[in-house]
């Protein structure tokens, strides 16, 4: 049988079922436009920004206990120290006490001193020999 002219009119063709009316199945393609983002490199030196909910939360050193632990150790062990103060003045004793601001330093043959902890450099074992004898010596 063969087909009529006017009825392959009004059938379409095979894949345009799915188009819209007026056009073709290659149109949806090509009409689309590739949106590309702008990004930019830091500059050298320059630190990204992270994101508010991402990476590590910073935990303030006052939550570690940290420096409550090292006191604590080298209370109990009598461990002899040297702090060093910011004017540069250099204290040799033991940690008898401290708190949140200060700490109190034990000293043989002198008085006890009381030391504000914003005032001190940093602190280290002495390893002279000096002192009251009471220490660790390695």
């Amino acid at each position: 049988m063969k087909e009529d002219s006017s009825t392959a009119a009004r059938r379409a063709p095979e894949g345009a079922a799915d188009a819209q009316p007026g056009t073709s199945a290659n149109d949806d393609f090509s009409n689309r436009k590739l949106i590309r983002p702008t990004l930019t490199r830091p500059e050298q030196g320059e630190r990204r920004e992270r994101p508010a909910g991402g990476g590590r939360k910073v935990v303030p050193p006052e939550q570690t206990h940290a420096e409550n632990f090292y006191y604590q150790k080298q209370m109990q062990t009598h461990t002899q120290l040297v702090v060093v103060l910011k004017d540069g003045e250099q204290v040799r004793g033991t940690i008898e006490w401290y708190d949140r601001d200060c700490i109190k330093i034990s000293r043989s043959g002198n008085a006890n001193v009381l030391l504000y902890k914003p005032s001190i450099k940093y602190i280290y074992k002495d390893e002279s020999g000096t002192g009251n004898g009471s220490g660790n010596k390695r």
